[in-house]
């Protein structure tokens, strides 16, 4: 370990272990202690912007003041098996002192682990009651029964939930001997709530199964239940059909190598600079983005994820997971394959994670970086000589993806050679089922497959984006472009239209508005383009996605008020990184989220602001979606505006790829051979024709 670690490196194994050394000191003397996670605390903002000012003029030393090191531990203390009091402590690092502790008011819940998850579902298998619900079915023979934990979403009004889990069910058919046979096919009409603490199941939720002509009723199923269900296999060896044969191999070939330099954390590609973070809820987290030596973003992360589904009979109403806030997408991280996940030359990131017993464990290559080709940059073709210059946009990516039991979700932020940053959402992995009974169709979703009703839902994300537009004094204003009233003196021919601007003074929200191209505008009010003579900024256009559907008064909406609005704008607070607020697990109202930090109505003018964007997927499942879901894809680009005083990738050269050739011609045509080697060998370079010191 380094004597000076940098203040934004997430904890190594020995610093974690220390950490956890440090609260059974504090903590486990008389008591069972459960860990949760050990990561970083982020530095207050104050302190560490100091420092990283000093750092990217070159001037911190080994005698240059640095933030205190602060590990944040979350954890149980067991009193009994029906009684955990969940903690969270702040260690210091460096000396191994508790600096702060906090016991979390039992209206809280601990986001679950993947401990939790399993556990439930060993006990649920093993449970009497579950065993008895399960028997109430006729399985053909070769069938077992899988599980899959879900948060327990919202409990009812006034209903007494402790800390519950529950579980969506299936049957697997086990008789091809592949572990990777797909269970979702077969859905089975039960969940079970456990107490997560005592692992008792404490009872059995009965699902509806019928159609548009039952309504709400239940009971309709038979016991046959999956009489009617089809197989739905998705990997290559079960396939009732045989794979295609006319793809031929498209290879990312860097054979100088990549374009960026890594040295720990700290990632530099061309213009770019930025550090990488990772922690157990967010995943990656980007730190201190810098283009040319010039700030553009303190932090840059997505901060939840919300995805609440639309069939109303009951238990659906709890069928409401946050992925980020309940589980941790840092948790659920997938450890990336070469040549799948990411491609190119690649370099991959792991991550320091927490066991129940609070020793740390790595999770390899949990994020990769590599750089891709996305189409032309930009391009101009002279008409008058026919000379074309154009580049081609090439892009740096940061990825993690994450399994959530049927889904998968794909993250990236890119880097383009414009100053331009793109965060991008794909979702994928299976939809989640229940049982329909044979031969009927539901208004709550689409059968995707004999007896598997596919729900309606929606996957509704918030990204947090900390800007530091040359410096942290910054100011938002939403601009749109509107129509003018035809006049003799401004307007004469109709064909102005009006570019209004409106600052945020303080902190609010608002919505999308394609009709008059709202736009979201970071501005630094101090800092003024030498050119157009405007603040320096940033902008992106919110999406006009759907907002949450559920009533305003259900629980659904009120533990999710970050997914009401497009863009809110508040004003930063240390600590303060969750639209959903901290505590996600089983709430009923969102608590210190995004709705809190907007009604303290606080100046957010030339300060030190925050800007959260919601937009997400409404998804109403289609055939097409069975049985593994191509990507739905989502972007948000945030793009320079009046940063810079010119085009920023003027200077990227335009050249000719090596590798490229024609495609063969058809058998009709191969009397033009001659002509076709000719072109090929000009594209790859060795036609007498070639000049290596012409442009583009």
């Amino acid at each position: 370990m380094s004597a000076f670690p940098h203040p934004l490196d997430p904890l190594s194994i020995v610093e974690s272990d220390s950490v956890r050394k440090a609260i059974l000191r504090c903590r486990g003397q008389d008591n069972a202690i459960h860990f949760r996670s050990i990561y970083l605390e982020e530095p207050p903002k104050k302190e560490l912007s100091s420092f990283l000012d000093l750092e990217s003029v070159g001037k911190v030393t080994s005698q240059t003041p640095r933030p205190a090191r602060i590990a944040k531990v979350q954890y149980d203390v067991i009193r009994s098996t029906r009684y955990h009091e969940y903690m969270e402590s702040w260690v210091n690092v460096k000396t191994g002192s508790e600096v702060r502790h906090r016991a979390i008011d039992k209206a809280h819940q601990a986001a679950l682990t993947t401990n939790e998850f399993r556990e439930f579902s060993e006990h649920c298998a093993e449970s009497p009651p579950f065993k008895k619900a399960i028997a109430e079915f006729n399985l053909p023979e070769g069938f077992v029964v899988t599980i899959d934990p879900w948060p327990y979403g919202g409990p009812d009004f006034g209903e007494e939930a402790p800390r519950y889990t529950q579980g969506l069910c299936f049957a697997k058919d086990t008789r091809s001997g592949n572990d990777d046979s797909n269970h979702y096919g077969y859905p089975l009409p039960i969940i079970p709530v456990m107490d997560t603490y005592t692992k008792e199941i404490v009872r059995i939720d009965r699902l509806a199964t019928g159609g548009n002509e039952d309504g709400l009723s239940y009971g309709t199923h038979k016991k046959d239940i999956i009489a009617h269900c089809s197989p739905s296999e998705y990997v290559s060896e079960l396939l009732s059909q045989p794979l295609r044969t006319d793809v031929k191999p498209l290879n990312v070939v860097q054979p100088e190598g990549p374009s960026f330099q890594i040295d720990g954390n700290l990632i530099e590609w061309q213009k770019w600079r930025f550090r990488l973070g990772f922690t157990p809820r967010e995943g990656a987290v980007l730190h201190d983005v810098r283009y040319d030596g010039r700030s553009v973003l303190y932090r840059l992360s997505l901060s939840e994820m919300t995805v609440p589904y639309g069939d109303p009979r009951a238990p659906f109403q709890r069928k409401q997971a946050f992925d980020f806030g309940d589980a941790g997408a840092g948790r659920a991280a997938n450890n990336l394959a070469l040549g799948c996940d990411c491609l190119g030359v690649i370099k991959y990131f792991d991550a320091v994670m927490t066991e129940p017993d609070g020793k740390a464990s790595v999770s390899k290559n949990v994020v990769c970086l590599h750089e891709q080709d996305n189409g032309i940059g930009w391009k101009h073709t002279n008409f008058r000589t026919d000379r074309a210059v154009v580049t081609r946009l090439r892009e740096l990516v940061v990825q993690f993806i994450i399994t959530l039991a049927n889904y998968e979700y794909i993250f990236a932020y890119k880097f383009d050679q414009a100053g331009g940053i793109t965060v991008e959402t794909r979702a994928t992995g299976i939809v989640s089922v229940v049982n329909i009974d044979p031969g009927k169709t539901s208004p709550w979703g689409n059968v995707v497959s004999a007896g598997a009703l596919a729900q309606n839902h929606q996957h509704l994300f918030c990204i947090r984006i900390d800007p530091a537009i040359d410096g942290n004094q910054n100011t938002v204003v939403a601009e749109e472009s509107l129509p003018m009233p035809m006049s003799k003196e401004f307007n004469p021919y109709g064909s102005g239209y009006e570019v209004r601007q409106t600052t945020i003074t303080k902190s609010k929200f608002f919505d999308a508005s394609p009709m008059t191209n709202l736009t979201v505008k970071i501005q630094n009010p101090s800092k003024r383009n030498p050119v157009s003579g405007k603040p320096v900024a940033y902008k992106f256009i919110p999406t006009a996605s759907q907002l949450l559907l559920a009533h305003p008064d259900s629980i659904m909406a009120k533990r999710a008020q970050f997914a009401q609005h497009h863009v809110w704008v508040t004003k930063y607070k240390d600590g303060e990184f969750w639209a959903g607020g901290e505590f996600t697990n089983q709430s009923q109202k969102e608590v210190d989220g995004v709705a809190d930090a907007v009604a303290r109505s606080e100046n957010v003018e030339n300060d030190d602001v925050v800007v959260w964007n919601t937009f997400g997927l409404t998804h109403n499942p289609r055939v097409e979606d069975w049985p593994v879901m191509p990507v739905e894809i989502h972007q948000i680009h945030l793009r320079p505006a009046d940063f810079f005083s010119a085009n920023p990738a003027i200077d990227v050269p335009g050249s000719k790829n090596m590798a490229s050739m024609l495609a063969p011609e058809s058998s009709c045509c191969e009397s033009s051979g001659d002509v076709q080697r000719d072109a090929t060998s000009h594209l790859q370079g060795t036609g007498p024709d070639f000049d290596p010191k012409s442009k583009l």
